[in-house]
């Protein structure tokens, strides 16, 4: 059994997670940056607090349900070990950490709020019997992010808007380990920190119907550490893997974010959004012991990202909004060579459909549903001979579901 919530990137490129609210779920996140729908544009863009009401707090959750799998297609086994399973298939749902978020206004022109959110992210959950058990079984990324946030109406143009964020990370690496005798070992390596970055944005009402956002966040830099732990096989001393504490170095990308907003007709909106990620900062994953020596390093090479996205909302009545969305984003790589299990990037594109529904006069319950075709992915793994040559295909899907909850004050 494999999860491959990682071919979702949860869900963008890398390991990026873009849901970080339901009611853009439905736009692909379309106009992110500049639709200030409720107070999820902490997040995407601290300025559109400005358009808010006195008070306003949210809560979204989020399930994923991946589908296929990987299929073997000439790997060659570890010297002395056999093949193992060839085939594993993604299944299961899965949850993403929910969101929340409360706005509030201060005075006529300054709106201040905090996000909950999880910016970044992924799983794979591999069979340990598996063919690539030598290169991966589990690889787990989890992000936390506190975002307090400021904005302020400039005038009736424009509004302006800033946040911190304090980030905490927490990531577990598993995998098998060929000690040269037919009993497999294994090796766990864990580890978390908290760091701290920054965001801000700006929206300009351009027409009294058409608006732009723009928003960036900024890199955060990440020294993960935790503990080396190895399961030695019967007959292999301590010495020969000896656990230890040990720290890992990750850079988290900073994006820019260009968003519109249209009311092109009494009924519609049109959204656009184009989003560029610096992921080209990930240029390997190397673990190093407290000792100073290095534990294993794994070259990445990945690319900057570019993800766009279009989407329209159609006001049905008074109390019900309909959503629609299409999205294309790019995979962080371009080789199939420096492609790996533990987070078998590619190429996808999104459909989306959603609503909204006014309950009261200060209650409105989203949701949204996506579906991902993702391009087959090649992995050509073969960086270390005395774990095999890991060669495949990824073909997967995922649909993800998305719930959320806003209340006025």
């Amino acid at each position: 059994m494999v999860f491959l919530l990682c071919t979702s990137e949860s869900n963008a490129a890398g390991f990026g997670i873009i849901e970080n609210g339901a009611s853009g779920l439905g736009n692909a996140y379309a106009g992110a940056a500049a639709s200030a729908e409720d107070a999820s544009t902490i997040y995407f863009n601290p300025a559109g607090m400005t358009y808010l009401g006195d008070k306003q707090a949210v809560v979204a959750v989020h399930a994923m349900l991946p589908s296929g799998g990987f299929q073997n297609t000439g790997s060659v086994a570890a010297f002395g070990k056999p093949l193992g399973n060839e085939n594993e298939e993604a299944n299961g749902a899965q949850l993403l950490p929910p969101t929340a978020y409360y706005a509030m206004r201060i005075s006529p022109d300054v709106h201040i709020g905090i996000g909950f959110t999880s910016p970044f992210g992924l799983k794979t959950d591999y069979d340990k019997e598996w063919i690539g058990r030598y290169q991966t079984v589990q690889t787990e990324l989890l992000t936390f992010n506190i975002n307090p946030s400021i904005a302020y109406k400039v005038n009736d143009v424009l509004s302006i808007g800033a946040g911190l964020s304090a980030m905490y990370a927490k990531a577990e690496l598993t995998r098998a380990v060929n000690f040269g005798i037919p009993a497999d070992g294994g090796i766990k390596v864990e580890g978390d920190d908290w760091s701290y970055g920054y965001n801000f944005g700006a929206m300009l009402q351009v027409t009294p119907n058409d608006r732009i956002g723009l928003a960036y966040r900024s890199k955060i830099e990440q020294q993960l550490k935790g503990d080396i732990t190895f399961s030695r096989p019967t007959g292999i001393p301590a010495v020969v893997a000896p656990d230890s504490k040990g720290s890992a170095d990750i850079t988290l990308p900073e994006s820019i974010m260009l968003s519109s907003m249209d009311h092109i007709a009494e009924k519609w909106d049109l959204l656009t959004d184009i989003t560029w990620t610096r992921w080209s900062r990930f240029k390997d994953l190397t673990v190093q012991r407290d000792n100073g020596g290095i534990l294993f390093s794994a070259p990445q090479n990945w690319q900057n990202t570019m993800r766009y996205s279009i989407g329209a909302n159609y006001q049905y009545n008074p109390n019900i909004k309909l959503r629609i969305g299409a999205a294309y984003d790019e995979s962080t790589l371009k080789d199939d060579n420096a492609r790996t299990a533990r987070i078998p990037d590619n190429d996808r594109k999104w459909l989306t459909i959603g609503a909204n529904y006014k309950i009261s006069e200060s209650t409105k319950l989203d949701i949204g549903y996506a579906h991902f075709f993702i391009k087959e992915s090649k992995v050509d793994d073969d960086q270390n001979p005395q774990n095999g040559h890991l060669i495949g295909t990824y073909n997967t899907k995922l649909d993800i579901v998305s719930l959320q909850l806003t209340y006025d004050f």
